[in-house]
């Protein structure tokens, strides 16, 4: 039902003992799936993107969902609708479309985009205000650490209460077979939440990938959407050496003249190494012009279930099979990584434990 909630069919709000939580600009599910993994029940989520909206329902039916526009939902109606009162969610988490941001489109920073997106940051503080739930998580570009809004709303946080912290990591320390830095903002009403240890052994491209069947004949659908190359293009991918080669390493003669005349951008029409993490996988991840998208060995992009993988999904996870690779390959690469995820929201889930214990010890002694 298109602007209203989904219903839940699992338990009652925290029926079950795990900490509760609710997840805005939900996407796919990454932010759900690392949540789930780290322990916690995940009762609502809010997205506007039909694709997203379909994805997310097909794996998380559990999970009420609001299909709109953020600014249009308001948060005593998803108090209501989960059953809970200001002060009874334990973590509100979300990543607010972040394109705004980006070092791409700020040129590294030397220029302001005002774009209507960077404002939904504000619709995150706001819902934090109305809820008031005993911990946030947000992620974001590293670039909105720079933006005077960014600024604002932690200082609006700490006069809240919240005692928050951020830091810009790389993802592949957390589990994720890929570099990925991302801004990741923690903060605890009236606690601190440190941020997660790093992972032993960073994953590969191998660990993530290696093991699948043959694309194109796998029998799934998300693996065997194909391809089509001009045989020019299709000759050039041949000529890149495997195993992490690059343009670079072409003859002259096929070098692209737009190449010839920009050093920047190396990456493009690159493979990636077995023994390396992936570059960071982004919506142009199905096109070999668009970075490091190649496959190690065989003669192609990475497929979307592969770039899926890369991003830290289940293998199961399913993903609509339109024709439309462009707006598939978008949505996997804006999600959050569960692993990721998984790894600060177990740090999360552990200073509210002790927080709640020692919440019980007081009131035992004092009784």
């Amino acid at each position: 039902m298109k602007g209203k909630a989904k219903r839940s069919r699992g338990l009652r709000p925290n029926g079950d003992g795990k900490p509760t939580a609710v997840d805005l600009f939900c996407g796919c599910g990454g932010l759900t799936v690392g949540l789930k993994r780290a322990g916690f029940r995940v009762l609502g989520a809010v997205d506007v993107d039909p694709l997203s909206v379909k994805t997310y329902k097909a794996n998380h039916r559990d999970v009420t969902l609001w299909e709109k526009d953020i600014r249009e939902l308001d948060p005593q109606e998803l108090l209501d609708t989960l059953g809970l009162k200001k002060g009874g969610l334990d973590l509100l988490a979300g990543c607010p479309p972040c394109q705004g941001f980006s070092t791409m489109r700020t040129l590294n920073g030397a220029l302001m985009v005002d774009d209507p997106r960077n404002d939904l940051l504000l619709e995150f503080e706001r819902f934090v205000e109305a809820l008031r739930p005993r911990a946030v998580m947000m992620e974001n570009v590293p670039g909105l650490a720079d933006d005077e809004r960014f600024g604002a709303f932690r200082r609006k946080l700490k006069n809240l209460g919240y005692l928050g912290e951020h830091r810009i990591l790389n993802a592949a320390h957390y589990g994720v077979p890929q570099r990925r830095r991302r801004l990741i903002y923690l903060a605890g009403l009236g606690v601190t939440i440190p941020f997660a240890g790093k992972a032993a052994k960073m994953k590969t491209v191998e660990d993530a990938i290696g093991g699948l069947p043959k694309a194109g004949q796998s029998g799934d659908p998300v693996h065997d959407m194909p391809e089509n190359r001009t045989p020019k293009v299709l000759n050039v991918i041949r000529l890149i050496p495997k195993d992490g080669g690059s343009r670079r390493d072409l003859p002259e003669e096929f070098q692209l003249e737009c190449h010839k005349r920009c050093n920047g951008f190396k990456d493009v029409y690159g493979r990636m190494a077995w023994k390396k993490p992936a570059p960071t996988i982004t919506g142009g991840c199905f096109n070999p012009s668009k970075g490091r998208f190649l496959h190690p060995e065989e003669d192609r992009a990475i497929t979307m279930r592969e770039a899926a993988l890369l991003q830290g999904f289940p293998r199961r996870y399913k993903f609509p099979t339109t024709e439309n690779k462009s707006a598939v390959a978008l949505m996997i690469g804006n999600a959050l990584p569960p692993p990721f995820i998984v790894a600060h929201g177990r740090s999360i889930k552990r200073v509210l434990r002790n927080s709640t214990l020692k919440t019980l010890m007081g009131s035992a002694y004092s009784n």
